[in-house]
């Protein structure tokens, strides 16, 4: 799936270590720490696959290559700081940046990260680019918000925990699919096509995360199962199960704080449907990425790439 770009992921990472540069040794050390820790790469390898797919003969320019390598860097900030809000020690099976160095390290290194986008986005030259772009940061602030305003709140709809996992996840893809069609001058129905693929692909992968969350284990997912749930983020797997089990609401109102009271909340939505019914979702979205794709007036080797990639977010369930 991604062979098409081998190469091009190579020159991301090359790139990543120079745009995040050795000037501040700690900022630079506590960054490092995180691109090395496991990820997959896989916004930016969607944004080359997008760039390849709406420009002549599938080739890449620079502003392409440097709009994949700004949004992995946002995406490494947003870690960054989510991991300080959510007290988390372990990420992708190794120590968090705030736990090997500190909160206020991780925080400053998010910072610096948002910054060093900032200065590489404005000098991609692009005034619509740069707006949408920008966008993107606003709306991880404001996901937070949310989510911290609803932490424990068993009151939520399944739209506002849409809605807030659009500002925190699929704001990311949405607007980075949208500005790599922009950089190869796709008229505007090719540009909104692909944010909806980006769109639908980012909450797929935030629900099927929180699947994981309920389903996973160390093993695979780097961390303990209910971390989420521990934090006060009720997830759509949780969401769900409350239809059908209102002992949830005394586990939920007294913030899970005895012991055994994750474990046991994991067996209770086990129990019911909601497991069922959040995979339906992230279905749906994938389903949704995909029709964005068909609904363009061509196809490309990229383009079938990228509807593999959206089936694929679906095997991580299995």
């Amino acid at each position: 799936m991604f062979a098409q770009i081998e190469k091009d992921l190579k020159i991301l990472n090359i790139n990543l270590n120079k745009m995040v540069g050795p000037r501040h040794p700690i900022l630079y050390a506590a960054a490092e720490h995180l691109f090395h820790a496991g990820g997959k790469r896989i916004r930016p390898s969607i944004i080359l696959l997008v760039a390849k797919a709406t420009s002549r003969k599938e080739q890449l320019s620079n502003e392409h290559r440097r709009l994949a390598e700004i949004t992995e860097i946002i995406h490494t900030a947003s870690l960054l700081h989510d991991d300080v809000i959510d007290d988390c020690s372990q990420r992708r099976g190794l120590g968090t940046v705030n736990s090997k160095f500190s909160n206020k390290i991780a925080v400053l290194a998010g910072d610096f990260l948002f910054a060093q986008s900032s200065w590489y986005l404005a000098n991609l030259n692009n005034l619509e680019v740069v707006k949408i772009i920008s966008k993107i940061i606003t709306d991880f602030a404001e996901g937070e918000i949310q989510q911290a305003l609803a932490s424990f709140e068993a009151s939520i709809s399944i739209n506002n925990y849409i809605n807030k996992s659009f500002h925190k996840t699929a704001s990311l893809l949405a607007y980075s699919c949208k500005a790599s069609a922009i950089l190869s001058q796709s008229d505007q129905y090719t540009q909104q096509q692909f944010y909806l693929y980006g769109k639908h692909l980012g909450l797929a992968f935030q629900i099927i995360d929180d699947i994981l969350d309920i389903l996973g284990t160390y093993k695979n997912m780097g961390k303990l199962p209910g971390s989420d749930l521990k934090n006060g983020n009720l997830t759509a797997p949780l969401l769900f199960a409350l239809e059908e089990c209102p002992n949830l609401y005394n586990l939920i109102e007294r913030e899970f704080d005895r012991e055994g009271d994750i474990e046991y909340t994991i067996r209770l939505i086990k129990s019911t449907k909601g497991i069922e019914k959040a995979q339906d979702l992230a279905i749906e979205n994938v389903q949704a990425s995909i029709q964005a794709l068909h609904n363009l007036p061509y196809t490309n080797q990229s383009i079938k790439n990228l509807i593999l990639l959206s089936e694929k977010v679906i095997n991580r369930m299995d």
